[in-house]
């Protein structure tokens, strides 16, 4: 069970915020489905932009009514009420697992070890925790005081026991001890190890900008299974580079692998598009050369790209966006599959769900046509 309003006093709309180009609230929800043993995933929200995500990612949701969708509410009020709802519909839950949207890299073994702990009876609650060796101080008056050791000895660290922070992701608890209790942390508690390097929890803009700079470390290299490929031009299908003449006529690189890959695209019935800030007769020719659709001189190309896809009848969580600059940003943020190619600026790359390892002009679309045609001969689980 993953709550998530739409208010957030410090990241505005931060469940549905993007890092790695997925929102925080599908990234709960994907990591919930990969622990393996949840029966159902459930989002209580109260908004409907959270709820088409969570939906997509292959959550069901629970409406969470306005009295407890303030910012005064409680985590555990709103888990009270979807179990309830949940009741209603004839759902008997025994193990409930409470994870944060705000936590972007929620450890889906150690979720799956905290969920057997619980069923198994080992433990009634179990949380995600890291290990700490830091000193802890507060202060009086104004002065420093140790909180936790002795400030007079400093041992050191491979002599000391840690201790462990909670670090927000999940919570595994026994449903009906949960309701009893009224909170997360009731009768036999275990704690359940994650990895410190991945232990964020979102709450203020500066740690959404580390998540989204850690995301290209941690990510997997997942099928892109989509129903058509758009890419920018200058950056991706050139080395962003371009040579003139004494006609003051321009000449770009491109790469005839990229060309194979458009065309195996194109057989596998998989449309492309060519969207370009500038009009320009080179993008035209190669267009042109691998008979591609191009839409030139777009200003906005989050409306040209949307108003295309609506022509086509293609979902934009099914499109395959690759760019490579500022003027991508937006429309990378509107496709399910945004994708950078390495050099990216900065805003982009952290847009982007997919990082290529293949430069612009050196193959890096035909890297993207080969993970997209290798998600058609694989067999899905679903969309998500």
């Amino acid at each position: 069970m993953i709550p998530a309003r739409g208010g957030s006093q410090g990241v505005p709309r931060k469940n549905v915020a993007r890092v790695g180009g997925i929102p925080l609230v599908a990234r709960a929800v994907r990591a919930a489905i990969a622990s393996g043993r949840m029966d159902r995933v459930v989002v209580t929200t109260d908004d409907a932009e959270i709820a088409a995500a969570a939906t997509t990612a292959g959550a069901e949701i629970v409406w969470r009514p306005a009295e407890i969708s303030g910012h005064l509410a409680s985590s555990e009020a709103a888990l009270i009420h979807a179990l309830d709802e949940l009741a209603g519909r004839g759902v008997d839950v025994r193990v409930l697992a409470f994870l944060q949207a705000t936590s972007p890299f929620i450890p889906a073994d150690a979720l799956g070890r905290a969920c057997d702990l619980v069923a198994s009876g080992e433990a009634e609650s179990a949380f995600s925790a890291r290990e700490s060796y830091e000193f802890f101080w507060t202060k009086a008056d104004g002065l420093a005081q140790a909180l936790g050791h002795d400030a007079s000895h400093r041992p050191r660290r491979q002599d000391r026991e840690p201790a462990y922070v909670e670090t927000g992701a999940f919570y595994v608890m026994d449903a009906a001890g949960f309701r009893e209790a009224q909170h997360r942390f009731f009768g036999r508690t275990r704690i359940v190890e994650v990895p410190e390097a991945t232990a964020i929890e979102i709450d203020t803009p500066d740690e959404l900008a580390a998540a989204r700079a850690l995301a290209p470390l941690y990510g997997s290299a997942e099928p892109i299974d989509v129903l058509a490929v758009v890419t920018d031009f200058d950056g991706v299908h050139t080395d962003d580079t371009a040579g003139v003449d004494e006609y003051g006529e321009e000449h770009v690189r491109v790469s005839r692998s990229d060309g194979m890959g458009v065309r195996l695209l194109r057989e596998a019935g998989i449309p492309v598009l060519i969207l370009s800030t500038e009009r320009n007769p080179v993008v035209t020719a190669r267009a042109r050369k691998l008979g591609v659709e191009v839409i030139q001189n777009s200003r906005d190309k989050r409306a040209a790209l949307e108003e295309w896809a609506a022509d086509a009848g293609i979902p934009l969580e099914r499109i395959a966006y690759v760019g490579n600059d500022i003027n991508d940003v937006e429309a990378l943020g509107a496709v399910g599959w945004p994708v950078a190619v390495p050099g990216s600026h900065p805003l982009a790359a952290a847009a982007a769900r997919v990082q290529l390892t293949r430069r612009g002009g050196h193959g890096a679309v035909r890297e993207l046509a080969e993970r997209v045609l290798a998600a058609r001969a694989t067999p899905q689980e679903g969309t998500r």
